[in-house]
């Protein structure tokens, strides 16, 4: 089974907009709708679903949000689905879905992050459909720094298309914009330097995998199920190996140390050439730090571990292609990720 990539989007296509996880309260809708707009302004249709509801922590019943994300993803006129953010338990949809139709459909585009990985990883691991781990519906209206792509970008390349995503030098230093009182806000506040990190020692660092991963809060707990069998995926597209990479949301370092160290010990990082590490703002703690936690758990698989991409909580957002070719490049004069949709 080869990776399956959906077609590129072309104008007048639809796009699905559902919350698999946390929907939207009514003091951010002013925000759904200027991020609505902004893909339409790229000639999409929006398609609205009915599980948007943010009232509480998810948008409707488990058996809804699956049932809306399975029509949407299975519909063929629906080209791409995009949720307005993440949330915290989209883990309850994952017995839900139907699995083999979505193998046996027609790929679409499914885009996320946060907690939309516990989604879009098992879909990539199971059915070989390529998704993007990539800014997702409310960030869409920023502008992009130069060296970065959104996730609009992605969708629309044709199939064999590389690209090169570089780091812009700055990053917010922590927390985001408020979009009940600024929901037209369309420009990053990159308050703080810095670039990429290597973890594990120092030397110029090239590898390449087809790359695999997400969030570690939410990932950590489908570790040792068929829903995250990264040595299954390689065995069948990755025979060279896989780039994965890994972010932690807000869980303090203590805790993300043992969710890698769970992680690992089920296997899900045997046939990685490198790991990348998202850029946090989660706190350490008093004697271990973030960067420490990684090492604690993963310095002992010898593989070059590159930290502080633009693959986190923390602005800008570099999107990955969850089952594209990766090739990452990290030396003193030049930091960069390519992907290829082949």
């Amino acid at each position: 089974m080869s990776v399956r990539y959906p077609r590129p989007l072309r104008p007048g296509d639809r796009i699905g907009v559902t919350s698999p996880s946390s929907g939207v309260s009514k003091e951010m809708s002013a925000r759904l709708q200027v991020a609505v707009r902004e893909v339409q302004d790229r000639g999409y249709e929006v398609v609205v679903g009915r599980c948007m509801d943010g009232s509480r922590h998810v948008s409707a019943s488990a058996a809804d949000r699956a049932g809306e994300l399975m029509s949407m993803l299975t519909d063929p006129t629906i080209r791409a689905v995009v949720p307005p953010w993440g949330g915290e338990t989209a883990i309850d949809l994952i017995p839900l879905l139907d699995w083999d139709r979505l193998r046996e459909a027609e790929p679409t585009w499914f885009v996320g992050f946060s907690d939309i990985s516990t989604l879009i990883a098992p879909l990539t691991l199971l059915t070989g459909t390529a998704t993007v781990h990539g800014n997702n519906l409310m960030d869409t209206p920023y502008r992009v720094p130069e060296g970065l792509l959104t996730w609009l970008d992605i969708v629309a390349a044709p199939p064999g298309h590389r690209f090169t995503q570089t780091p812009p030098g700055r990053h917010r230093s922590s927390g985001f914009d408020d979009y009940a009182v600024f929901p037209d806000v369309r420009e990053y506040t990159l308050n703080a330097q810095g670039t990429w990190t290597r973890l594990d020692g120092s030397g110029d660092v090239e590898a390449e995998g087809r790359l695999i991963g997400g969030c570690i809060e939410t990932m950590c707990d489908l570790a040792g199920t068929p829903y995250l069998d990264a040595s299954a995926f390689a065995r069948d597209q990755a025979p060279d190996g896989l780039l994965i990479y890994v972010e932690a949301a807000e869980d303090n370092a203590f805790t993300i140390c043992r969710n890698l160290h769970g992680i690992r010990l089920a296997g899900f990082f045997d046939h990685a050439n490198a790991i990348l590490v998202g850029r946090t703002n989660a706190p350490d703690r008093r004697t271990l730090t973030q960067h420490e936690a990684v090492l604690d758990a993963l310095g002992s698989l010898n593989v070059p571990i590159i930290a502080d991409l633009e693959c986190g909580h923390l602005p800008p957002y570099m999107p990955i292609v969850n089952g594209a070719l990766g090739r990452i490049v990290h030396t003193s004069t030049r930091s960069e990720l390519t992907q290829t949709l082949a």
